[in-house]
């Protein structure tokens, strides 16, 4: 399928449903997840339910199988000092169709969109706004691949 780096831009969040009882404001981040990999927003201290982050996430993409899916989990949290944090709901993307594209032409990017984040039970909380760009690894051009060994030119 692909090998290269899934480059992730987490722009913003609109609407994001939750209240923090003490301080009846949210403090939301994001988990961005894909696969095993997983990575961290900072904190939008007093930003509320609509925050901006503008930050950029880079994943390692490292498949051969063409069936597999390949999923970008956006999990929007609220942060709190005294309780464990709360889940505010989550966004999913498939990325297969935008890794077959970059595999191809070399790189493909969508530009930022918006997704809905939604609860376990499917109800709209809000929507959330990335833009994702795959970048397929560089073949070296004096490398030939015989059944798992590289042939390197040396020719000068």
């Amino acid at each position: 399928m692909g090998k290269g780096v899934l480059e992730v831009h987490l722009v913003d969040a609109r609407g994001l449903s939750g209240t923090d009882f003490l301080a009846g404001k949210i403090d939301p981040y994001v988990i961005v997840q894909y696969r095993s990999q997983e990575c961290k927003s900072s904190v939008a201290r007093d930003q509320g339910r609509n925050p901006c982050w503008n930050e950029v996430f880079k994943f390692q993409i490292n498949s051969s199988a063409s069936s597999a899916q390949h999923k970008l989990i956006l999990r929007i949290m609220d942060h709190d000092h005294f309780s464990s944090d709360d889940f505010l709901g989550e966004a999913t993307i498939d990325v297969t169709d935008i890794i077959s594209l970059g595999a191809e032409h070399g790189s493909y990017h969508l530009n930022a969109a918006k997704h809905s984040v939604v609860l376990a039970d499917s109800t709209y909380h809000g929507e959330i706004k990335v833009g994702i760009t795959f970048t397929a690894a560089k073949v070296e051009e004096d490398d030939e691949d015989f059944g798992g060994w590289k042939h390197r030119n040396f020719n000068e």
